[in-house]
């Protein structure tokens, strides 16, 4: 069982990641302060906690007094200085833009005790450059939760040039006191850990779609059936050394030359950005993405990600 001396956290942006980070902490028993910059943002940030504890509540996994005592654990409030007071760790969900973050960060810097922890859920950002105008940057480390954070195991924690040990310890010990599987990286790089390897997989599968080799359908299949099946048992890494690192060598040395090394963005992406094609934000991307296509899609992602965090809680009990 996971000690934790961090009873009060502050969630600044309520967006996508950071209603499922409120609502983890509010479940493991920890007191949540939520700010976000609109009253319209505050409320569907709430919003969006009370309909996954009502799905949580139909699925037979809460009952109607824990998911009142969750939502008393919530707190919504109006300004950054109300979010931070007497909080001993807050978690930055805000725009993934340096000049946000920074001046957000000089702004918790001065508002916070010295021991608070300042976290960021930035998927790639530099915490030492975030950290940039801050007295006490030894404080300040990325605990980059994945979306949707309810349901995606994964927390990368990572230091920046100046962050402390001590800072690093209990911002692991926080990821796994509300059920997380935090992985602590030793120094940092843009992107991290998965953002570096799924950009670099979604560059060779949109080459191969350049180049006129396959559809997107079929590249998509080819994860879905193949390595996305063994994925969730063997990384890369150990899946090279069940293959055998002869056979990876060999195939490596002919290979390697001829995979996509392109240091800009795919041209494929850049023509759907300018047609106003986005994905499903907008309903069309490389796939035709009509409500109840999108509502399917979502509901099979839902569905296989609970399947595996069971699967991990039966490992746990182990």
């Amino acid at each position: 069982m996971v000690t934790l001396d961090i009873r009060t956290v502050s969630v600044i942006g309520i967006g996508t990641i950071g209603y499922g980070i409120a609502l983890l902490c509010a479940q493991a028993g920890l007191n949540v302060i939520t700010y976000d910059k609109s009253d319209e943002n505050l409320n569907k940030g709430f919003k969006n906690i009370e309909l996954s504890l009502n799905l949580l509540k139909l699925e037979g996994n809460l009952e109607d007094k824990q998911c009142e005592e969750i939502l008393n654990r919530i707190e919504t409030v109006q300004t950054i200085e109300d979010a931070v007071k007497g909080v001993d760790l807050v978690i930055e969900c805000i725009d993934e833009n340096i000049e946000l973050k920074q001046a957000i960060f000089e702004q918790l810097d001065e508002l916070c005790l010295e021991n608070v922890i300042l976290s960021t859920c930035t998927s790639g950002l530099s915490p030492t450059a975030i950290a940039k105008n801050t007295k006490h940057p030894e404080r300040i480390v990325v605990a980059h939760f994945w979306n949707p954070p309810q349901l995606i195991p994964l927390v990368e924690v990572v230091p920046g040039e100046n962050t402390s040990q001590e800072t690093i310890k209990k911002t692991i010990e926080w990821v796994e006191f509300i059920g997380k599987k935090a992985i602590s990286m030793k120094k940092e790089c843009i992107g991290f850990i998965g953002n570096r390897l799924q950009h670099a997989l979604l560059r060779e599968a949109l080459y191969i779609v350049e180049q006129g080799f396959a559809e997107p359908e079929e590249v998509d299949k080819a994860i879905e059936f193949g390595l996305g099946r063994r994925l969730p048992v063997t990384g890369p890494i150990c899946t090279a050394d069940l293959a055998g690192l002869d056979v990876v060598y060999s195939i490596s040395k002919y290979l390697f030359k001829d995979l996509c090394n392109s240091l800009e963005p795919s041209k494929l992406i850049k023509m759907k950005v300018e047609k106003g094609e986005l994905g499903s934000k907008r309903g069309q991307g490389f796939y035709n993405w009509e409500p109840e296509i999108l509502k399917k899609k979502q509901k099979e992602r839902s569905e296989l990600l609970s399947y595996f965090l069971e699967k991990d809680g039966e490992k746990m009990d182990l």
